[in-house]
């Protein structure tokens, strides 16, 4: 089907149950950590979702961003033989949870596992999700929109609360400043392209089992999906900050695969 159809068709959706306004509205105040981190009111991210194994282990997170697409990170390594679970807040329950079967994965075609450039993933749902008050997409920024250095924004996730614990089996937030690059660089000693963007790094951090997981900041009243979780420092230290893939770098990249699937 067109794309121009395709647009329309996520326009309605977003109207009828907020792109990117979640029906309940999350509760944060100031800088929280996902490592040692705060509990989030139960679907204020509608849009979260848990990648897991065919056994039920999750091991990333995604974002809704259509009733049938989800972004994740590339190196998650999602298989069509995975799972997408929608609508969850506590991992040990399956209450209200969407357990949706993918049918095709579309990893950036220029991921580089070694340096993690370009970890992006596009999934197609085999099953479409269904959109109720804790189930809604976040919105796609345009490939024009910026988000500057020091604005703060949030990310969420069932990672690890601290490096040497287990996952959390309910859903962490984190309110993380954004860092300009230059910022990003000077503490991490390398560079960083324009395809990536950080957050962080004031006592704050992502850590594994956050992977592909959203970094969202507002604009106009709305959540955007700003940068998918890529990495963070070894250790989970939260000194060093949590680096995504920038969502509008690839922008054009995500319009042709739901143009062309």
């Amino acid at each position: 089907m067109g794309f121009l159809w395709l647009l329309s068709c996520i326009t309605v959706i977003g109207a009828a149950f907020g792109c990117g306004v979640p029906a309940i509205p999350p509760v944060f105040t100031g800088i929280e950590r996902i490592v040692n981190g705060k509990i989030t009111f139960p679907g204020s991210w509608p849009w979260q979702v848990s990648l897991q194994y065919s056994t039920g282990f999750h091991y990333c997170g995604g974002s809704l961003i259509s009733e049938s697409w989800v972004v994740t990170a590339a190196h998650c390594e999602v298989s069509t033989s995975h799972l997408v679970v929608a609508g969850m807040f506590d991992k040990r329950s399956r209450e209200n949870v969407q357990v949706l079967r993918i049918a095709q994965v579309f990893d950036h075609p220029s991921f580089n596992k070694h340096n993690s450039s370009n970890d992006i993933t596009l999934v197609k749902l085999a099953t479409p999700a269904r959109f109720s008050s804790i189930v809604s997409p976040v919105c796609l920024p345009s490939a024009q929109d910026s988000f500057t250095a020091g604005s703060l924004c949030v990310t969420t996730g069932w990672g690890r609360t601290h490096y040497q614990g287990t996952g959390s089996n309910v859903l962490q937030q984190a309110t993380l400043p954004l860092l300009s690059n230059a910022e990003c660089e000077n503490i991490w000693e390398k560079g960083f392209p324009d395809i990536m963007v950080c957050a962080g790094a004031k006592g704050v951090t992502s850590c594994k089992g956050d992977s592909g997981g959203p970094l969202v900041c507002q604009k106009d009243g709305a959540w955007n999906l700003v940068g998918v979780v890529s990495f963070v420092s070894a250790n989970c230290y939260t000194n060093y900050p949590t680096v995504c893939a920038r969502v509008t770098e690839f922008r054009p990249w995500i319009d042709e695969i739901l143009t062309q699937n």
